[in-house]
């Protein structure tokens, strides 16, 4: 076990290129300070970026449609806390790289379970938000045996058809045939119950975050990497026959006022699958963002470790009654690892 995570921390530190100086050094500029190191890794044939920090069980977070790693800054200090944190960006977004053109579904699984081969000693707690959700749950459904938790956060393609409001659907089109600060920012208004406040916690990052997030939103493989993502993966319904596969403990968070995938889908899923449902108030879709320690304290009540308290106090108001954990304990036991990871270490 000691030797696979010193083997895997022998992995290059991601530098930087010449192109899109600006958008890099914005990239930079997010990332300062956060108790990760960047690497590079070659996945499925995909040059991609991936986070790592922290000590202990193995976790893999996904984030969701046109974002990046970023996606889960407001929580990754508190995380590597008590896991081994891995945040890629996901295959043709971010600074992951497919120059073959945009990827599909089977090189995006082959890409996950690369992922965990080279970065994770157990099967880790797979968490995915949106389309990394969707990715997650078809990873889990057909290697049940590489995982040993599955949580998934505002996922679509569990139940029918994905209906986002209106609103959302206009502002998506609109900011995906001409992305521009207003049209990212109005997009984001609809994603969030309140962007003043997630800029206000996001400090001296936001900035950085809207020029980085903007030249990604630019780039055109990029674009054609987010269409066929999520035509293909996102919106896409998963059969039931094999959502009925999954065989790890598996809980649903949900932001209560989402209006990409209302939480009505979430609720359907659980009465369906027996999946504990958490729902947070006052939350979007882009929960992390809304409610960053309440869905700190959902996401350790579904793990069993509910005793944890995030580094602020947390402020979840879930659905009453809804049971913390999947009753079945992970099948394959974590190890926490000896070595210390470095608080620090990205360079682009």
């Amino acid at each position: 076990m000691k030797e696979k995570r010193a083997a895997m921390r022998r992995q290059p530190i991601v530098q930087g290129g010449g192109r899109r100086a600006a958008g890099d050094q914005a990239r930079q500029r997010v990332l300062a300070g956060l108790p990760v190191t960047e690497r590079r890794r070659r996945l499925a044939g995909v040059s991609t970026a991936v986070l790592e920090g922290g000590d202990g069980p193995d976790m893999v977070l996904l984030h969701g449609q046109g974002g990046w790693a970023a996606g889960w800054l407001p929580v990754i200090p508190d995380l590597v806390r008590t896991h081994h944190v891995v945040v890629p960006d996901l295959p043709g977004l971010g600074a992951s790289e497919t120059p073959e053109g945009p990827p599909d579904p089977g090189t995006v699984l082959a890409w996950l379970g690369e992922l965990i081969e080279q970065t994770c000693a157990a099967p880790p707690v797979l968490v995915g938000a949106s389309l990394g959700g969707s990715i997650a749950a078809r990873f889990a459904a057909g290697h049940g045996e590489r995982v040993s938790r599955l949580v998934l956060v505002d996922t679509g393609c569990l139940v029918g058809r994905v209906r986002p409001a209106p609103g959302v659907l206009l502002a998506l089109v609109r900011h995906s045939l001409r992305p521009s600060r207003p049209t990212m920012v109005r997009f984001l208004r609809q994603v969030t119950v309140d962007l003043d406040r997630v800029r206000r916690r996001l400090g001296e990052r936001w900035e950085p975050f809207l020029v980085y997030s903007l030249d990604r939103a630019r780039t055109p493989g990029v674009q054609q990497a987010n269409r066929r993502l999520l035509r293909e993966l996102g919106w896409r319904q998963i059969p039931p026959e094999e959502l009925a596969r999954i065989d790890v403990p598996t809980a649903l968070i949900w932001g209560r006022q989402d209006r990409v995938m209302p939480v009505g889908t979430a609720q359907r899923a659980s009465a369906r699958y027996g999946w504990p449902l958490h729902v947070i108030d006052d939350a979007g879709h882009f929960l992390v963002a809304d409610q960053p320690e309440a869905f700190l304290g959902a996401l350790h009540a579904a793990l069993g470790t509910a005793d944890h308290r995030p580094t602020a106090d947390v402020q979840q108001r879930g659905t009453p009654g809804s049971p913390a954990a999947h009753p079945r304990p992970p099948r394959h036991p974590q190890t926490p690892d000896d070595a210390t990871r470095p608080a620090s270490g990205m360079s682009r």
